[in-house]
């Protein structure tokens, strides 16, 4: 599998690991502390290949893809889920099986800090996302089916709305979750 799309990751662990799994190019971002040569380095890899950011799925991933997304518009996101890259000590990218990997690779999506926003928080709340004693459990299903990592709350909902799903879509997803338990 090629892909065409640089893929940002965080260390030369993910890189050699991606790189045994499909035909690829990385930036390295070297950890959390990111830094302006880096970012110019994916500035430009996305004006001329295109971005994916596939950064761990923990806080030090977290803040690098945000950061990323913050300063260059248009990067491609893919997401594992945490217990899908996890030894009983450390998370990564690297520890992911080739499939979750794979699979990752296969369900992307781009940020827009433009998109209006088609879930108001009022609406994330009655469907019982946030505060109530199920709502983790909720948020979590939410997030596997449309890999979005494993977001808190606050996360969860801007995720949503950068996906322009509405309050029926969320619903939606909630009553199929139910129906395969």
């Amino acid at each position: 599998m090629k892909i065409k799309e640089v893929i940002v990751v965080e260390g030369k662990n993910d890189t050699n690991v991606l790189k045994s799994y499909v035909d690829c190019d990385t930036i390295e971002t070297h950890g959390i502390s990111i830094n302006k040569e880096v970012i110019e380095q994916i500035r430009i890899a996305k004006q001329t290949r295109g971005v994916i950011i596939f950064t761990d799925p923990d806080y030090p991933g977290e803040y690098i893809r945000n950061t990323i997304n913050e300063a260059i518009d248009g990067c491609k996101n893919a997401y594992i889920e945490k217990k899908k890259a996890r030894t009983s000590k450390k998370v990564g990218v690297e520890h992911a099986s080739k499939e979750d990997i794979l699979e990752s690779l296969q369900h992307l999506f781009t940020y827009d800090k433009n998109a209006q926003e088609t879930l108001s928080r009022e609406d994330f709340l009655s469907l019982g996302l946030n505060g109530g004693k199920d709502s983790a459990a909720k948020r979590e299903k939410i997030a596997s089916v449309l890999h979005l990592g494993k977001p808190n709350a606050k996360t969860l909902w801007k995720r949503l709305n950068m996906l322009q799903k509405t309050k029926e879509d969320v619903e939606h997803l909630l009553k199929e979750e139910r129906k395969s338990v």
